[in-house]
């Protein structure tokens, strides 16, 4: 009887972690800009070619953020990006400018910290742990989990931080960085949001 009260007790929990979770769904198209508000001037710093958003840099190298056109609370935004050119130092912006997941090289550290956050006037608190998961010169898939004030980040399927912060706006656009200061280029693909 205990054991059967057991399986019981276990396929309710399961069954209440799948309920729980949600699905991701496209948040870019792969053909045009819907859903997101592109930079003005855009200097063909971000441009959509086959399904694939081309970020690179441009001569003056301002650099700009690449917003949803709408604020979200508690979300997950998940993305394969690919590092093309240069020294990728971009991110992704979470409710506003003040709190970033790293993606690539930090420009004031000199090392790629992937998947740690980012807040102003703190640098990076905590640092993900990514050796033997990032992919350097190949897709990468960054999954950024935001609910309240934690974040949780996953690459390529593995958890590789979390952290939470006093710091973060209680809702607001997400963003997608290309760094001023740089040359460099950097491709997204499926890029996919979930409300919580």
């Amino acid at each position: 009887m205990k054991t059967l009260f057991k399986l019981l007790l276990l396929g309710l929990i399961i069954f209440s972690q799948d309920a729980l979770a949600q699905k991701t769904k496209k948040a870019f198209n792969g053909k045009n800009f819907k859903g997101w508000v592109v930079p003005t001037p855009n200097y063909d710093n971000w441009t959509i070619e086959n399904g694939i958003l081309h970020v690179k840099s441009s001569d003056d190298k301002k650099g700009s953020i690449l917003w949803t056109d709408k604020d979200y609370t508690d979300f997950i935004i998940e993305a394969e990006y690919k590092n093309v050119s240069g020294v990728v130092d971009t991110g992704i912006f979470l409710r506003s400018e003040l709190n970033q997941i790293q993606m690539g090289i930090s420009g004031s550290l000199k090392k790629d910290v992937t998947g740690s956050p980012y807040i102003i006037g703190k640098g990076y608190p905590v640092f993900s742990k990514i050796d033997g998961v990032l992919k350097p010169d190949d897709w990468n898939h960054i999954k950024v989990k935001l609910v309240d004030k934690t974040y949780t980040v996953w690459l390529n399927g593995e958890e590789v931080m979390t952290y939470t912060t006093e710091e973060i706006p209680a809702s607001g656009p997400i963003g997608l960085q290309l760094h001023p200061g740089n040359t460099m280029a950097v491709d997204y693909r499926n890029i996919k949001l979930a409300e919580l």
